[in-house]
């Protein structure tokens, strides 16, 4: 570590981590779970949900470079960072809760109901993304302000993104709500209220201890800009501006993360994960059915362990590695293993369950999943570096700004893949009460993959390993046009940081 750069400290490091856990773990509760609630509890059309997540997502891509400009503005006794950080949590917490109180689209009697329960859907998601918006430009901003150490700040940001990986558990709100319906007669709805109320708060605790125990060490900016300004600073650096259009490209990535819990849910575990277990006629418990677990166990450590190794290794790698060349390794070679998932899927016949073929599609998910988690931590990395790019030669340093654009690149991603899969889905006519009559037929003893909804034997679930599959392959080989020719080398960048620190007067004393 450089003895002459400002610091973070391991009870400030670990604070860090553990609001980044609890923030992920509201944001996985909603981007995965909420848009299954959406899906296929209430039953909302496909296209509706689909504008309502899209509108929502733009709306928050473009709203992030103004809050940039607002965490940049922010003078406080707690720095600019830490003051969203500590009052904003429990507000995102009881709008989170709010998202999930609503009608069901499918039991509506009347007109006036469903545009109500449609209505609804669409004013608390928006308002839940605007909240979080306010916490999550600076909940990554704070990491370029608490270390000028480099190492200090990719292993920062690096653990982050494990962390964050880590709260990608908030996914299994829809396997505990699944678990817990029993308990309320079997009605999901009710049990997933109560399953997001008890995690939420849970989280939103944790969320706070970023807040609380942070410190800001960087200096800021002595002058303030307009968002006008901003913008303008934004696109006026080159780096930024070629990571900002690479992660555009690569919107379709988040696909992934959005069909994947509906495609385990109903491909290998029939609609219900507690169809893992066995029972008897006289309905005691016979066992497990290794086949759904060998499935969904091969597709969840495939997404997740992928991820978290890649995560892991990365801050390490770029030490002998140079960042643009690590970025288009992952982006070109990262698109082989999801054209392969569609690829397996139409060689098997649609079948993938057997244990020879979830392994198959397990192993391809571990390398998917190991190029999206490695790309997350360059890209936050390397958006670190432009913030020091343009502190040395403009002499600006508008953290909240540029971490605005990670932000900007997930949320415009999201809102991108949500209208695709919105259209994939309405286009085979899985929507609304066709997928109610999908839980119903299921329920009655039909088989997800063999069902006919109207487009064909199976075309649902063949429409779910397109989507996370060859939307996905195109974006991450698009991705590294923009980068093949980055405007910063990791020489250059160390240059201008040590440029940085003795500017601030962190000379040694003699």
């Amino acid at each position: 570590m450089n003895s002459k750069a400002k610091t973070y400290t391991k009870k400030e490091a670990a604070g860090y981590l553990v609001g980044m856990f609890g923030q992920n773990l509201i944001y996985n509760i909603v981007a995965t779970g909420l848009y299954f609630y959406f899906q296929n509890v209430i039953c909302l059309p496909a296209m509706a949900l689909g504008w309502i997540m899209t509108i929502a997502r733009i709306w928050d891509a473009i709203n992030d470079p103004m809050m940039g400009t607002i965490v940049d503005k922010t003078h406080s006794k707690w720095g600019k960072c830490r003051p969203y950080l500590i009052i904003f949590p429990a507000i995102i917490g009881v709008i989170t809760i709010l998202t999930f109180i609503n009608g069901n689209y499918a039991e509506a009697s009347s007109t006036a109901q469903k545009v109500l329960i449609v209505g609804w859907a669409a004013v608390s998601y928006i308002a839940w993304g605007m909240c979080f918006t306010v916490c999550d430009i600076p909940l990554w901003g704070i990491t370029s302000l608490m270390t000028e150490d480099e190492n200090d700040r990719s292993k920062i940001l690096g653990l982050a993104r494990m962390v964050a990986g880590v709260g990608g558990i908030g996914v299994l709100v829809v396997q505990i709500a699944q678990a817990l319906a029993g308990a309320f007669g079997g009605d999901m709805q009710k049990a997933f209220i109560v399953t997001v109320i008890i995690m939420t708060v849970v989280a939103t605790i944790l969320f706070e201890f970023a807040g609380i125990f942070t410190r800001e060490r960087v200096e800021k900016s002595e002058k303030s800009y307009t968002f006008k300004e901003n913008f303008q600073i934004m696109l006026g650096n080159k780096p930024f501006r070629q990571i900002l259009i690479s992660g555009i490209l690569r919107s379709p990535i988040q696909l992934l993360m959005i069909v994947a819990m509906t495609l385990v849910t109903y491909y290998y575990a029939n609609g219900n994960i507690m169809n893992i277990l066995k029972y008897n006629e006289d309905g005691s418990l016979a066992g497990i059915d290794f086949k759904i677990l060998i499935g969904l166990g091969s597709v969840a450590i495939g997404l997740f362990v992928g991820q978290f190794v890649a995560m892991g290794v990365t801050p390490l790698i770029i030490k002998k590695v140079e960042k643009k060349t690590l970025y288009n390794i992952y982006s070109i070679a990262g698109a082989v293993p999801f054209v392969l998932i569609f690829v397996f899927f139409k060689v098997s016949g649609g079948d993938l369950t057997s244990t020879a073929w979830s392994i198959v599609i397990g192993i391809c998910m571990l390398f998917a999943s190991a190029a999206f988690g490695g790309i997350n931590v360059l890209q936050s990395v390397m958006i670190a570096d432009c913030v020091d790019y343009e502190e040395y030669y403009n002499g600006v340093r508008t953290d909240g700004v540029f971490f605005s654009g990670q932000s900007f690149i997930t949320k415009l991603a999201a809102g991108i893949s949500t209208i695709i899969s919105s259209a994939v889905y309405a286009f085979v006519g899985y929507s609304g009460v066709n997928v109610d009559k999908l839980n119903k037929a299921i329920e009655n003893g039909a088989n997800f993959i063999t069902y006919d909804g109207g487009s064909g034997v199976g075309k649902y679930a063949e429409a779910m390993f397109f989507l996370i599959s060859i939307p996905p392959a195109i974006g991450m080989f698009l991705s590294a046009l923009p980068t093949l020719k980055y405007a910063m080398t990791d020489k250059e960048h160390e240059h201008i940081l040590a440029e940085l620190v003795a500017k601030r007067g962190n000379k040694p004393q003699d």
